[in-house]
């Protein structure tokens, strides 16, 4: 099956075009600056490259249009018509608590997803205007199918979820925790387990997902029991511009202080915190530790904190799960930074985990990087959120 992955943004979409049978990418790119001029980019295995060309996108509508035309072009096409396009998946940030998994989309999760607004005013309205704009272009013979990041972390049980707020705010208001990169923490469960040669209902998992934007899941038997990020992608550990979790009463003290309003705060939080608040270098790990290593105390300070936030997490979710059979590492920093996945792994001896130096030193590879008698394996495993969204937009559709 032919299944077309769109992630849309308020002013951006990437794309993939993917064959589930043998799991292969045939083409992919990104339209940018929707509304304002319009940049195009195509990439195809075989094909030539079109990269950051002007193509006019007043709306996603026309931006979805430039996509299936260079997925149909005679020259530089993958596909003879569009009629090879057997679904659409859409990542979906925001489900709430009405999505567990992966649903087709019709006018009742439609009104669903308009529901959620409020939980994502940022996201979830570039997400429904995508898929409204592919919806237009492609007809409704085309499955449509939303994947929604929050989805995965709906096994996560009351105690894990609810905020020690009034009872009120959860009854009326829906706050409580509801995590994110579920995509992500799902796929590389699954590709977990097939590593480990177990079935994954088996099997204790802690999922780093470290980047720009990171989250710790803990995976229990397959489903999701704890994550660090919560409400709002704000929550957890210190990220490339985000705070992460911090004394709320700090808030109050600052916004007194410097007289800021709370939207000025939450600017400060969101975008000029983590380790661009600590370093004052910048929210790259790449460049933290360059400068790090080059002398710069406050650099090193920002990763060393993230690192150690890391470990907390893998202590803490290892001691609610009763104990843990693997600890995986994805994203950006958790699969190209062999110097901190073996710091955040160091001194977990305790329980059983046991680095390989060795083996640890590879950059995007799937691989065991603990040694051969660790009690707890350490996995390096790339993560493929597009391929996952796929296989559920081709089981649904």
């Amino acid at each position: 099956m032919k299944v077309l992955v769109i992630n849309a943004g308020s002013s951006s979409l990437k794309y993939q075009l993917l064959d589930t049978g043998n799991q292969q990418v045939l083409a992919k790119g990104l339209c940018e600056r929707i509304g304002i001029d319009g940049k195009f980019t195509y990439k195809a295995p075989g094909k030539d490259t079109v990269d950051a060309v002007d193509v006019p996108m007043p709306t996603h509508s026309e931006a979805i249009q430039a996509v299936l035309d260079a997925l149909v072009d005679k020259a530089n096409g993958v596909i003879a018509s569009m009629g090879e396009i057997d679904a659409v998946g859409h990542r979906v940030v925001h489900g709430g608590e009405t999505f567990a998994g992966s649903v087709r989309i019709d006018d009742r999760v439609m009104a669903a997803l308009e529901a959620c607004i409020p939980l994502a005013p940022l996201h979830n309205p570039a997400n429904i205007t995508g898929i409204r704009a592919c919806q237009a272009v492609l007809g409704p013979g085309v499955p449509q199918v939303a994947v929604f990041d929050t989805a995965f972390h709906q096994t996560m049980p009351p105690v894990a979820y609810t905020y020690p707020l009034p009872y009120e705010y959860y009854e009326k208001d829906k706050v409580r925790r509801y995590g994110f990169h579920g995509t992500s923490h799902k796929y590389v469960s699954q590709r977990a387990a097939a590593m480990l040669g177990k079935p994954l209902e088996s099997l204790k998992l802690i999922s780093c997902h470290l980047g720009n934007g990171s989250s710790v899941t803990a995976i229990d038997g397959g489903k999701s029991v704890d994550t660090s990020m919560g409400f709002t992608p704000l929550a957890g550990l210190p990220m490339g511009t985000r705070s992460g979790d911090l004394d709320a009463g700090i808030l109050e003290y600052l916004m007194g202080r410097y007289n800021l309003d709370i939207g000025e705060m939450l600017d400060i939080l969101n975008k000029k915190s983590g380790v661009l608040g600590v370093s004052g270098v910048s929210s790259d790990f790449r460049d933290l530790g360059q400068a790090g290593e080059q002398g710069n105390r406050r650099a090193a300070l920002a990763v060393d904190l993230f690192n150690y936030g890391v470990k907390k997490y893998i202590g803490a979710y290892a001691a609610a799960m009763g104990g843990v059979d693997a600890v995986i590492f994805t994203a950006g920093v958790g699969e190209n930074s062999p110097e901190q996945r073996l710091a955040i792994a160091s001194d977990l001896e305790f329980m059983g985990l046991k680095m390989d130096p060795a083996a640890n030193n590879v950059r995007g590879k799937e691989t065991v990087i603990s040694t051969p008698d660790s009690k707890v394996k350490a996995l390096l495993i790339p993560t493929n959120e597009e391929l996952m969204i796929a296989l559920d937009t081709a089981a649904l559709a």
